[in-house]
Formats: structure tokens, sequence, C-alpha cells
């Protein structure tokens, strides 16, 4: 990111509790993921002066914004940050970090099962639970639990070949299940109580050591009921010491909150008692709405929509009768479900996180609409406009060697791209190569359905090309009559380096070039990197789509059916290559005529 008044805006936003950060480029790919202690200190190093490695150089070069999900601690932020990357896969994570999955704790499904860290793939039968954020804080888990309830944690090979019980029976960890010291019985609660810790269940582990303490008090059982005592105990302590989850609990929260006219709702995933992931939405809000009817309007359209339903739904609203939509929902999802906004102990704080994250969604939406207005006055200023322009287009063309020519049409606004109005366009009768022409259908038939009215007219028509590209939106234009369009070409400048962008400009001879650090031409580069982006991946998908397309296409009276026949026939395209007239014309349902088509058309070249 060079644009030094957005970054200092963006900084000044940025907490300094933990939590998650996200790199976007331009385009809105998310590029890295990391997480952070501090995350004003963790942001703000990667745009100091220096970098430690070229790579921190290429990836800051690409920033065009950064987003953040804060959470309650760094350990919560680790875990987040995993998932990310999993879904995301960005390509500097790719490249940054080592490939390792965050470990998991594994309980196997032998008859006498065995808990263990694990990594990578789950492949084994049995129970993950997890991830966590160290392999540290599994493996004090593990230790712990040798104490606790004392199922064995040695490999298999060693456990079948023993004849006697090994040191960690003498010193109290394990019940020797290997030499038939304990029931399978016995074995099996010992391994339902470690499920239960590890789903978060502690309070039902707890009462279900107290009951058994109190049935071995009352049958004179002292002995065990002390063990069980001190069982408890460690438990406690346990508890106390380390936090292997928050809860348990399978639960989505969902906080709306309003802010000079700016709605934002939070919505944090929980799985398993640990924040796995969040979405953030800022509908447009009629006057006089509140918080209660933001969430009532938020649950309504965002469940009813085919996804996952959570076992419970928490939310900020003072008021929200869910009964008719909780009774909606358990019905597709075959089971209870609950929908409440009094929630205390975890779910407070998660609720507390969600309005957290929503205030300062709305803060980057302030600082970025403030940034949008200074970006158009300055646009007004250099083309001379009568008012600040609101809608941007821009066009460009790519093909390879002139062939699978796609055109691009990208729309932004002051605040950043509008995606869903984004087009390609196939272009084709042209010669190949011929960008003037490929440029002219581009523009006629975008703006001919504009003026049709089947869209918005763009207050300013980026073109990415120099004065001959631009004659071909001038053409258009004029032709359509249409006004109140300012048609700009953006040319790459002298040594065809980036902030050497010339603006050439619709009745105007002499070219436009902004200093290189100027915030409206970071605006313009992003703009017409999009653009040139689009462009780009259409082209490649068109390109790729014909090379992977049978010769047998397009042949007249050649259809999915007899293009199957024909490869079964033959066993492949490669030995229809080598079949003759009269070998295509004995497969069923093929005349000689249509062999004789066939022929032709795949060795016509």
């Amino acid at each position: 990111m060079d644009d030094p008044e957005r970054l200092r805006e963006l900084l000044k936003l940025l907490t300094s509790e933990p939590g998650v950060y996200r790199m976007l480029a331009a385009s809105g790919e998310v590029l890295y993921v990391g997480k952070a202690k501090n995350l004003k200190k963790r942001v703000s190093s990667y745009f100091r002066r220096e970098h430690d490695s070229v790579k921190t150089e290429v990836l800051v070069s690409q920033i065009a914004d950064v987003s953040i999900t804060i959470t309650h601690s760094e350990s919560e932020a680790l875990v987040l940050e995993y998932n990310l990357i999993q879904e995301l896969q960005p390509h500097f994570n790719i490249l940054l970090r080592d490939d390792k999955s965050y470990p998991y704790v594994f309980l196997s499904g032998e008859t006498y099962p065995r808990l263990a860290i694990h990594r990578g793939p789950r492949k084994e039968k049995g129970r993950y639970f997890g991830p966590f954020p160290s392999a540290g804080a599994v493996r004090q888990s593990l230790l712990l639990l040798q104490k606790l309830f004392k199922v064995r944690q040695c490999e298999n090979s060693y456990f079948a070949n023993r004849t006697r019980p090994c040191l960690q029976y003498q010193i109290g960890r394990c019940t020797a299940p290997c030499v038939g010291y304990v029931t399978p019985e016995e074995y099996d609660r010992d391994v339902r109580l470690t499920a239960m810790f590890y789903e978060g269940r502690n309070q039902d582990v707890i009462s279900e050591l107290a009951q058994r303490m109190e049935q071995s008090a009352a049958a004179l059982e002292f002995e065990k009921a002390a063990q069980l005592r001190d069982q408890i105990g460690q438990l406690r302590r346990v508890l106390d010491r380390q936090r292997v989850s928050a809860d348990s609990g399978d639960v989505d929260v969902v906080a709306g909150v309003i802010e000079k006219g700016l709605a934002c709702v939070y919505v944090l995933y929980v799985r398993d008692g640990r924040v796995s992931g969040s979405h953030c939405a800022m509908p447009s809000l009629p006057a006089g709405a509140d918080v209660d009817d933001l969430i009532d309007a938020f649950l309504n359209q965002f469940y009813l929509a085919e996804r996952d339903i959570p076992r419970e739904i928490i939310h900020n609203a003072s008021e929200f009768d869910g009964e008719s939509l909780t009774v909606l929902l358990e019905q597709r999802a075959g089971r209870k479900l609950r929908i409440a906004n009094s929630v205390r102990g975890d779910r407070a704080a998660w609720l507390q996180m969600a309005e957290k994250n929503a205030q300062n969604s709305i803060a980057s939406r302030f600082a970025q609409q403030a940034e949008g207005q200074k970006r158009g006055e300055q646009m007004r200023e250099l083309f001379a406009l009568d008012v600040v322009p609101q809608r941007f287009e821009c066009f460009d063309i790519s093909h390879t060697m002139g062939e699978q020519t796609v055109a691009s049409c990208v729309v932004f606004d002051l605040n950043g791209p509008r995606k869903s109005d984004y087009r390609r366009f196939n272009i084709e009768g042209i010669t190949g190569g011929d960008d003037y022409a490929a440029m002219y259908q581009a523009l006629s038939r975008r703006y001919a359905r504009l003026k049709r009215g089947e869209g918005q007219l763009p207050d300013v028509l980026f073109i990415d090309g120099g004065p001959g590209q631009l004659a071909q939106a001038e053409k258009i234009l004029e032709e359509m009559q249409i006004e109140n369009v300012l048609a700009v070409g953006i040319s790459k400048g002298p040594d065809r380096r980036a902030g050497q962008e010339e603006l050439h400009l619709s009745g105007q001879a002499a070219p436009i070039q902004l200093p290189p650090d100027a915030m409206l031409l970071h605006f313009i580069q992003q703009i017409r990197d999009e653009a040139h982006r689009f462009a780009i991946t259409g082209h490649r998908a068109r390109r790729d789509k014909k090379r992977s397309r049978s010769p047998l296409e397009g042949i007249d009276g050649v259809g999915p059916q007899r293009r199957r026949e024909l490869l079964r026939r033959f066993g492949g395209l490669q030995e229809l290559l080598k079949a003759g007239v009269d070998d295509i014309a004995a497969v069923p349902g093929i005349s000689r005529t249509l062999a004789e088509r066939i022929h032709a058309a795949l060795h016509a070249s």
C-alpha cells in the first residue's frame, strides 16, 4: 500500500486488542491472514520503510485494504487464523508459512482406545478434538489427563506386546488395560469422561464424579471416595490453569449496531466453544429503524437462505419474537434450536465481542466514505466537472495472439468496486489482434444496453489505453448521443512504469500526469488494474475451455449421445482419429454421410 493518506487513516482505526487481520488486494482477494496479540502494532509493522524479506515487500506492494476481526485472546486468534487459512488458502500464507496443521487430540476407536496428539489428515478411525493453538497446550492437557482419567497414551505396537504393566501404571497414570487390570466397562467410563472433558462438558464431568464419590461414601468405600474427591480437585485445578474449550456449543452470535445512520450486523460462528469464523453485513437502513428492527430483518433473511443451522442463535435485540422462525428452522434441521438474547458467561462475552467488531466495521466504513468523498472532490477538480462523480466504469481487452478475445467492464463507486455490475464480452467477428475494433464492439454492446435503460450510465468512463482506444469510446458516445459521460484513457507513460500513467481526456490534446504518490492516481490505478485482472481471467477461462473442447463438438448431427457412443466404440479420441469412414459408419446410428462429415471434421487441420 503506497497511499500515505489512506495508510494513516487505516492505522488510526486499528485497535490494540488481539485478533486476526486479512490483507486484501484491490480486487478483494485475500492475500494474507495473520494473527496478532496487538493488532495496531502488528499491522503497523508491515508498513515500515524496510522489510526483512523480499516476500514481505511484494505482499505490502499489493495490499489495498486490511480487514480485522477482534478476539478475546491471542489463543482464540490463533485458532481463527488457522480456520481462515484453511478456508481461504491465501497466496502469501502458502508461501510464507509451513504447511503443518494445528494439532488435534485423537481418541482412537479400539476396544481400549488410546489418547494422542495428532497432526495432518484425519483418516484413522476415532474421534478428533480441536484444533488447538499449540502443540504445547495439547501435551500439557494430555499430561494432566493421565492423572485424572488414566486413559492409555502408548502406541498400539507397544500396547499389544506387553506381558506386565509398564512404568505408567506404577506411577498411577494408567490402569494397565494391556494386561487386563481394568475391565472394558471401567475403561470405557474413563474414555467417556475424557471425551466429555474435550467437548467442554466440564461441569457434567464434575457432577458425575461427585455423584460417584457420594455413592462410594454411602457404600463405605472411603478409599475410593477419597480418590474421586482428589480427582475432582485435580479437575478443578486443571480448569483454572488451562481452558481447553471456553464452553461446549454450536452457536451463532449475532450483534447489530446502528451509529450515525449506518447499520452493521456482525455474526460470529462458534463451534465446539471456539470462534471459527465471522460474517459482516451492512444493510441499508430505513428511516426510524432501531436495532430490534435490524436484528428481526436480518435473522429472518439470513437463516431462511440455504445455510447450516446451529443449535443456538444468540443476539443483542432487546425484543425479538422468534417463535415462528424457531419452528421453521427446527423443522429444517430436524432438531431443537434455541434463539435467545439474555445470556451470561462465555455467551455474553461472545456477544460483546460481536458488538465490538460491528462498531469497528462501522468506523472503517465511515473512514472509507470520507476517503471516497475526498477522492471524488479531487477528481471533480482535476477533470473540471460540475459535480462530484459517483460512478466509474473501465474497459480492457485481453487475448493471446489475437485469439479468444475478451473485453472486461468493471464498475466502481467512490467506496470501491461494485462487483455485481461487472460484465465480460466475448469478442467475435473482428480481425485477430485488432484492439480498436474489440474496444468498439465491447463499448457498443455495453452502451446500447445502458441506452435502453438496462443499467446506470457512469459519470466517468475509463479506457485502458491511449488516444487510439479513447477515440473508440468517443465515437460510441457520439453515435449513441450519450451526454454527461467523460471518457478518459489511461496509458502507461513513457517508460511504462507504475506511477508514470498519463490520463488522456476527450477534447484535450495534452495528457495529464499526476504525482506518483497522489491518492487519486492510486484510485485510478486500482480501477485500471481491476479491469485488467477481470479481462485476463475471462480470456484464460475462454481459452482453456476451447483447449479442452472435444473435436467432435460442433459437428452437425453429432450430439452428446453419439459422441459418447463413438468414443466408447473406439476406446477414445486417438483411436477414432485413426479410423476410416467405413469404420465410423459401422457405429450404430451413424450413416455414411454423417461418417464422412465426422472424418472430414477430425482431419480438417
